[in-house]
């Protein structure tokens, strides 16, 4: 009935999401990295059980892959599906991105349904048996079946905004974290767009898609937990390459896409402004202007610290994250207005 895909770049998270699934259920995982990695260890018996996991290079009614799994440029990722059983087989989609990757997988399932999972997910127990009851009475007119994301939280403090962005996926609306979709509704819109570089928008993009074919999304009761994970003092600025992508949803689907999503306005105009200011600031010192200078920077400021304090308010309030949204909320204005109009320039070529 169903075929579980999860596109990876090689995360040990892999591991406990293979785990998490019973051996009943079918799984392909697809190696999106685009460079040969170097062959890791195995137990006694290991290579045998890897080069069996081998996969034909080629799908019915697909585009031909980029290659079938192998042990040197797969072993990492070979060894977690050895662990998890036979079920598991490793495909590669050559790091074109993960929309990419997730076509290379539902396009290699025979299925009536395929459900995505990220690599850094963890499905409850009971999992397997409680999304076949949710897809398997839907009507024909569903198109797809989002499954309840949990996001664990540390007790005994606010959590960080890395955090609270995280957390924000509890309430996120056809997040490929955890969805299904039939195999017909895939093949009548063409799956993913593989426009999307990264894992952003694509799965927004897609459900807007399979919408405007004429199916229906719906909300399972199976769940899965998303757990947190820290990405690093920068994780926020690297985040504003997601502006580029907003731009083609904007070329793709209308000014109106945040609503169809049910989504809240972006900060993308104040980020402008900010950036405006800071701009005008240097310039008009570089001119010798000081008072537009002074003026312009005062305004730059304000504008700064408010975001900043919108960040901090809801947090833990530790010297660490205060510095951290300090920094970030001065970088991340001018990089979303930069990687927003390198968005917008190339859905123009």
């Amino acid at each position: 009935m169903i075929t579980v895909v999860i596109p990876t770049i090689g995360r040990p998270t892999l591991t406990a999401t293979l785990a998490a699934l019973a051996p009943e259920t079918d799984v392909i995982v697809v190696d999106d990295r685009p460079d040969p990695i170097p062959a890791a260890g195995g137990g006694p018996g290991a290579l045998e059980a890897l080069e069996a996991l081998e996969t034909p290079a080629s799908a019915p009614g697909g585009p031909p892959f980029t290659g079938p799994a192998s042990l040197g440029a797969d072993a990492d990722v070979l060894t977690a599906a050895v662990a998890a059983g036979d079920r598991v087989r490793v495909l590669r989609s050559g790091g074109r991105g993960p929309a990419a990757a997730r076509n290379t997988g539902w396009r290699a399932a025979t299925t009536p349904w395929v459900v995505f999972l990220d690599d850094d997910v963890v499905p409850e127990p009971g999992w397997d048996k409680a999304v076949r009851a949710d897809l398997e009475d839907l009507p024909a007119d569903v198109g797809g079946s989002q499954g309840r994301i949990e996001v664990p939280l540390p007790a005994g403090r606010r959590p960080t905004d890395a955090e609270r962005n995280t957390a924000g996926l509890a309430h996120a609306d056809w997040i490929t974290a955890d969805m299904a979709y039939r195999r017909e509704a895939l093949e009548r819109t063409g799956g993913f767009d593989e426009r999307f570089p990264r894992a952003y928008r694509e799965d927004a993009d897609l459900a807007l898609r399979v919408q405007a074919a004429g199916y229906r999304l719906v909300k399972g009761e199976r769940v899965t937990r998303h757990p947190v994970r820290d990405d690093g003092f920068w994780a926020s600025v690297r985040f504003q390459r997601g502006n580029a992508d907003d731009a083609l949803m904007r070329r793709v689907h209308g000014p109106g896409w945040r609503k169809l999503l049910g989504g809240a306005p972006g900060r993308l105009r104040r980020h402008a402004a900010v950036t405006a200011c800071g701009l005008l600031a240097a310039g008009a010192a570089l001119a010798g202007r000081r008072r537009t200078a002074g003026a312009a920077a005062a305004a730059w400021a304000l504008l700064t610290a408010e975001f900043a304090w919108a960040r901090i308010a809801p947090g833990p309030r530790t010297g660490e994250e205060i510095w951290r949204m300090a920094v970030t909320s001065a970088v991340i204005p001018p990089a979303a207005c930069a990687h927003r109009l390198r968005g917008e320039l190339r859905v123009r070529r």
